[in-house]
C-alpha cells in the first residue's frame, strides 16, 4: 500500500508518542519545584551544564537568542575557559549539582557532557523543575532514556535533544516526499558515517597521567567507575570508550537516523531486532574501529516490513543498480538511502538536500506541496525556548527522543554481544537474551545512582 496517506498529522505525532514504563526502572515523581512559568516577554535564565566544546555552542545559542546566561558548570575550567570569557557575568561552577542547589533562580539547562553524565545531570535538574536540553544522545544507556522520557511527563518540564537537524527544513522534505509515494513502498535503508574520528578498538584502560590542575577528574568521572585520568580519554576521544560513550552510533546516528525513524514512524513498532552485521575491534573497554548493524521492523500500520543498516568506520554502502558511479549517495562520507518499490531518495546528514537518483529521475520530479510545519529559522534552541514560553512543543522533545535514543543504543547492544537480539519496545525488555538483558541499564558509582 502506498504511504502517500501519511500526513502532517503523522509528522506531529511522531513527536508526542510516550513511552510506557521500563521494567525495572522505577520513575516515581520525586519532582520537588514545578517548573516556572515564563511569559512572552521575559527572559529565560539559563545555566550551562558542560561549558567547553559543544556545550560553548549550546549556550551561546542561547545568548544570540537574548537570554540570561546566569551560570556556567564544568570540571574542566580550562576547556570552559572561552565561555568564561565570553560570558563574565555568569557564575561559575565546577559540580553542576552545587550550581543547581545554590542558584534557585535558574530556569533552565543546557547540558552538554560526556554522554555518562547526560542522564545524572538531566535528572537532578528535571527534578528541581528546570527545563533541559540535553545532548545527543539523550542518555549513555536504554534504561536513562526511558527514565528521562517519564520523568519529563511527570514533571512538565520543557524538553530538547541536541539533534539540531530535526528543527531543519530537509527531514520535512524528505518526510513529505515519501509521503507522497514519491519511491512507494521503503523496503530498505542504509545509514552510514564516518566516525569514528577518534581512537576506538583499545583493549585496555590507558596508563594513569598528572591530572591538569584545571580539571577536576573525580567530578568528570562523575558516575562512571573509577579509572585513573589520562589526556586520550578528555577531553575530546571519551567517546570510544564504553564507560562514558556510545561510539559512532551514539554519535551519530541521532542525526542521521532522524529522517528514517520519522518518515518511517519506527515509533510505532511494538518490537523489532537487531544484529551485528560485521565488527572490526570491538573490546571490553572501547567501541569497535567499524561495524554494520542491522535493525529490522515489522508493518507499522500501511506501512511495509523495513530493514534498517547502520554502516560506520567509512565502510561503504552497497552502490544501488542503475545508480551511476559519478552521483554521489548522500552527503558523501555521512547520509541515508532509501530503497523503494518504486524507486530511489537519498538525503544528507540531517536529512538535507533529499533527491531522487538517479539524477534524471529527479530532473522531472515535482515536489509535493508542503504540508508540515517549519521550524522558524530552522533555530533547534530557538524550537526549544520557545516552547519554555508555551508556543510550541519542540520537535525532538523526550517523548520523541527517548524512544528514538533507545532505539539507537539498542544496536550498541548487539555491537557488544554479537548476538541477533529481540527488543520488546512496549515492556522495555530484551525478549532472547537473559546477557544482553543485563546491559540495558549498568552499576553507577556510590554517590551518583539513579533509581533504574
Amino acid at each position: 500500500m502506498s504511504q502517500s496517506n501519511m500526513s502532517r498529522r503523522a509528522f506531529l505525532a511522531a513527536s508526542t508518542t510516550t513511552a510506557v514504563a521500563l521494567s525495572g526502572c522505577t520513575t516515581m515523581n520525586t519532582a520537588r519545584v514545578v517548573p516556572k512559568k515564563i511569559s512572552p516577554n521575559e527572559k529565560i535564565n539559563v545555566a550551562a551544564i558542560g561549558a567547553g566544546g559543544k556545550g560553548l555552542s549550546d549556550i551561546m545559542n542561547c545568548h544570540a537568542l537574548n537570554e540570561n546566561i546566569v551560570a556556567l558548570a564544568d570540571a574542566d575550567w580550562n576547556r570552559a575557559g572561552e565561555a568564561f570569557y565570553k560570558l563574565p557575568d555568569a557564575k561559575q561552577f565546577k559540580d553542576y549539582r552545587t550550581m543547581l542547589e545554590a542558584m534557585p533562580e535558574i530556569d533552565a539547562v543546557t547540558i552538554s557532557t560526556p554522554d555518562h553524565t547526560h542522564a545524572p545531570a538531566a535528572y537532578m535538574a528535571m527534578n528541581l523543575g528546570k527545563h533541559v536540553y540535553v545532548q545527543k544522545p539523550l542518555t549513555h544507556t536504554i534504561a536513562e532514556a526511558r527514565l528521562l522520557t517519564n520523568l519529563a511527563k511527570k514533571t512538565g518540564v520543557v524538553t530538547q535533544m541536541g539533534n539540531q537537524g530535526n528543527s531543519g527544513n530537509g527531514v520535512r522534505e524528505l518526510c513529505e516526499m515519501l509521503w507522497d509515494g514519491a519511491i512507494g513502498d521503503v523496503q530498505k535503508v542504509y545509514t552510514w558515517t564516518n566516525r569514528p574520528v577518534w581512537p576506538q578498538g583499545i583493549k585496555d584502560p590507558l596508563p594513569g597521567e598528572p591530572v591538569p590542575k584545571t580539571m577536576d577528574w573525580d567530578l568528570w568521572i562523575g558516575s562512571a567507575p573509577t579509572r585513573a585520568y589520562n589526556a586520550k580519554y578528555a577531553p575530546f576521544n571519551w567517546r570510544g570508550w564504553w564507560d562514558f560513550g556510545c561510539g559512532a552510533l551514539g554519535d551519530m546516528a541521532c542525526h542521521i537516523m532522524d529522517a528514517p525513524y520519522r518518515a518511517l514512524r519506527l515509533v510505532d513498532a511494538k518490537s523489532f531486532t537487531v544484529e551485528l552485521v560485521q565488527q572490526d575491534g570491538n573490546t571490553e573497554q572501547t567501541a569497535p574501529n567499524s561495524s554494520i548493524i542491522k535493525y529490522s521492523f515489522p508493518a507499522r500500520g500501511d506501512m511495509p516490513p523495513v530493514e534498517v543498516f547502520w554502516y560506520d568506520g567509512k565502510l561503504p554502502i552497497p552502490r544501488p543498480e542503475g545508480v551511476p558511479e559519478g552521483e554521489e549517495l548522500g552527503g558523501g562520507s555521512n547520509g541515508s538511502l532509501f530503497l523503494g518499490s518504486d524507486g530511489i531518495l537519498t538525503a544528507g546528514t540531517y536529512g538535507g538536500d533529499a533527491r531522487l537518483l538517479p539524477a534524471a529521475r529527479m530532473a522531472d520530479y515535482k515536489r509535493p506541496a508542503q504540508t508540515i510545519p517549519r521550524v522558524e529559522g530552522e533555530n533547534h534552541a530557538k524550537n526549544w525556548i520557545d516552547g519554555i514560553r508555551g508556543t510550541l512543543t519542540p520537535g525532538s522533545n523526550f517523548s520523541y527522543a527517548g524512544p528514538f535514543t533507545e532505539m539507537v543504543n539498542f544496536g550498541n547492544l548487539a555491537v557488544r554481544t554479537g548476538k541477533k537480539l529481540e527488543w520488546n519496545a512496549v515492556k522495555g525488555r530484551v525478549t532472547n537474551d537473559k546477557d544482553a538483558a543485563t546491559l540495558i541499564s549498568k552499576e553507577y558509582r556510590k554517590g551518583w545512582e539513579l533509581p533504574c
